[in-house]
């Protein structure tokens, strides 16, 4: 355990050296929160509440899903992908920690680093902008962390998963453009679940993406409370514990694959 939290404390600090790289994702973030928040202001016109949603929620919602997008990795992450490609895979391999374990820890010190500089700032500054609404007891505070913890981990393993079809295929990066688009739809990331149809967001709740979003921002919004609540953290540890099975079969698989051609 202590080499995983040093992996962790590394890659915090890594993180925290692209000053500028940070700087210029916080304002990049920001900017188009502000259009999108603007949009959604725009459509509810003179209506309070949509679908259960109200126009202060809908905003804050904006402000959550953009501070996010560097903590999940949400655009693209390809660190494994190239590890295969490159060989550096055989060494990682080697090391005294499970391949998973490793790159795990590398991304939640990435993660924190992001959540720290990017996404509590956002949160802030859409604070000073727009009348946004907070979590109102710590019991939902606690729930909103947790939900937090588990999204990042969700996402990891999806990425992780994703970045495995390098072993099958030597244009992995377009099985990960498409993973990722397909997650930007479905997990409440462009726009509220509660907007879209019934069966489609039936659909989307037999994927893993909705936990990675979307419940924690109805978490945090108070959309979901009480037995609803614990019912939805239940389904995001359920997909944790899903992927991590996917990615221990599937890098089992590769690694043979790896080791009968002679790499």
């Amino acid at each position: 355990m202590r080499l995983f939290y040093e992996l962790i404390r590394t890659s915090f600090r890594q993180q925290l050296t692209y000053r500028t790289a940070n700087l210029a994702g916080l304002v990049t973030n920001f900017f188009f929160g502000l259009l999108r928040a603007a949009v959604l202001i725009a459509l509810y016109g003179t209506a309070h509440e949509v679908a259960g949603l109200s126009l202060q929620g809908a905003v804050t919602y904006t402000g959550l899903t953009q501070a996010v997008i560097a903590c999940l990795s949400f655009f693209g992450w390809w660190e494994v992908m190239d590890s295969v490609y490159s060989g550096d895979i055989s060494s990682d391999l080697l090391k005294p920690m499970r391949t998973y374990t490793f790159w795990l820890a590398k991304d939640l010190g990435r993660a924190l680093a992001c959540f720290l500089v990017r996404g509590v700032t956002i949160m802030v500054a859409y604070a000073l902008v727009f009348d946004i609404t907070f979590p109102t007891s710590a019991g939902q505070w606690l729930a909103v962390g947790v939900s937090l913890v588990l999204s990042t981990m969700i996402s990891f393993s999806w990425r992780f998963l994703v970045n495995l079809s390098a072993f099958w295929t030597p244009d992995a990066r377009g099985v990960g453009r498409f993973a990722f688009i397909l997650s930007w739809f479905m997990s409440g990331f462009l726009m509220p679940l509660r907007f879209f149809p019934d069966w489609f967001v039936r659909f989307c709740h037999l994927t893993p993406f909705p936990a990675t979003v979307n419940t924690v921002v109805e978490v945090y919004l108070g959309v979901l409370s009480g037995p609803e609540m614990a019912q939805a953290l239940g389904f995001q540890l359920l997909w944790f514990m899903i992927l991590l099975t996917a990615c221990q079969l599937t890098l089992r698989a590769g690694v043979r694959k790896l080791v009968i051609q002679g790499g």
